[in-house]
Order: structure tokens, then C-alpha cells, then sequence
């Protein structure tokens, strides 16, 4: 279940820049290794990507691993579900001690209910948008999740390169959500590293998700840092 500890303080934008690095490029070899770099860092959150090999082109990890990583790593567990159907898994993120339960919009035909489920499960709501979904499609639910994850990459797979589009729609959500009273947050997933993240800083996001520019960094630490005091 979710340790108290755990939970994650939410702010309006930018105020505190807050550093999510995503565990896919991690070594996964030397995984508890990576995690305890994590545990010592400044890094908010730990970025779970899980990928089904049906909405995304490739296939990642699943709920032994998070289960793994969740008793290992002492930030919260930021979870991302790449996968179809993703309503049938809230009870086994929950049970892996997630924090953030983050599911698509292109993958939830009843979305509303979806947002619902999680925050019954006790977690915090995420919903996500590829590159190409307008910021537009949130309209409707935007002021009832905690957070909103903009793709900056086509999602399946890391070390893409920066979509610059995403800078326009960190804006355009932004005033979606002053717009409509919301609390969410604005986190940005793919190409992040210390240039487009002071690109992202500047048009309003506040979670930045680096794989690469951490894990394959020469000194992770600096790396994480760097991204907090943009």
C-alpha cells in the first residue's frame, strides 16, 4: 500500500521545479545501484514508464519490477501506463505504493470514471497527451486531476529528440488551467535536458521527466540538480 511518506506536495507553476527521472534508462542491472543515486539526489519523484507492446511499440516492465522499486527507492513512485485498458490495473498500481497514477487520454474511453477510480484508490490522477492530442481534449476534466503529462516524444521508447510544438502547448494548457480554476500540474515527459527544460521552465511546466540526461549523465547527481535550479 502507499506509505504517507510518500504523497506528493503539488505547486502552482514552476515556484519550485520539481525533478522526475524516469527509470527507463536506468541500468537495470545494477537497478539497486541507480535507485539508491536516486534516494540520495534531490530528484521530487522516481518516473515508472509501463508499456504493453499494444498502445506503444515496445514493452518495458510490469508490477514485479514496480513492487521491486517501490521497497528499494524512498521517493514516490510517479507511474506512467502506456497500455491499453489501463482502468484494470488502479487496484495493482495502488498495491505497488504509487503515488501518481498516470493513464492516457487516446487509451480511456470513459475517462471521467477512470480520474475517479484512482482518486478512489487513494492515489493522485494523471491523464497524458501525445504530441498530437490538442491541449483542447482536457476542456472537460482538467480541473478534476492533480496532473496533467504532456508527451514532448512519441511515447514507446527513450533517448528521442525534443518535439519544440511542446513549448506552444505547455502555454496553451497552462491558461487551460487558469482558465478553469484547476489545481493540476503540468509535467513534461521526453527530450528533457538542461536547454529544454529551461525552455519548459519558462513557458510554465513544473515536473520535468529526464531518463538519459540523468542516468546516462557523467554525474547523475549534478544532472538532477541542474534540472531543480532551472
Amino acid at each position: 500500500m502507499l506509505r504517507a511518506s510518500k504523497t506528493i506536495t503539488t505547486h502552482p507553476q514552476n515556484l519550485d521545479m520539481k525533478v522526475s527521472p524516469s527509470l527507463l534508462s536506468a541500468d537495470f542491472g545494477n537497478l539497486s545501484r541507480d535507485i539508491d543515486m536516486i534516494n540520495r539526489s534531490e530528484a521530487d519523484m522516481l518516473h515508472l514508464d509501463v508499456m504493453d507492446g499494444v498502445f506503444v511499440p515496445n514493452i518495458s516492465f510490469g508490477f514485479p519490477v514496480i513492487q521491486h522499486v517501490q521497497r528499494l527507492c524512498d521517493k514516490p513512485l510517479d507511474v506512467h501506463l502506456m497500455i491499453v485498458e489501463p482502468q484494470k490495473f488502479v487496484g495493482q498500481v495502488r498495491d505497488c505504493g504509487a503515488a501518481i497514477m498516470n493513464v492516457h487520454v487516446e487509451a480511456c474511453t470513459h475517462l471521467n470514471r477512470v480520474v475517479q477510480q484512482i482518486k478512489d484508490a487513494g492515489m493522485q490522477a494523471g491523464v497524458t497527451l501525445n504530441p498530437a492530442t490538442p491541449v483542447s481534449m482536457l476542456a472537460d476534466i482538467v480541473d478534476q486531476v492533480d496532473l496533467v503529462l504532456l508527451m514532448s516524444v512519441n511515447p514507446g521508447f527513450g533517448g528521442q529528440q525534443f518535439i519544440p510544438g511542446t513549448l506552444r502547448k505547455v502555454a496553451q494548457l497552462r491558461r487551460l488551467i487558469a482558465d478553469t480554476g484547476s489545481k493540476a500540474v503540468i509535467e513534461v515527459d521526453g527530450g528533457v535536458n538542461d536547454i529544454t527544460g529551461q525552455q519548459l521552465a519558462q513557458a510554465g511546466a513544473d515536473i520535468l521527466v529526464a531518463g538519459n540526461y540523468v542516468f546516462k549523465a557523467p554525474n547523475p547527481l549534478e544532472a538532477i540538480a541542474k534540472l531543480k535550479n532551472l
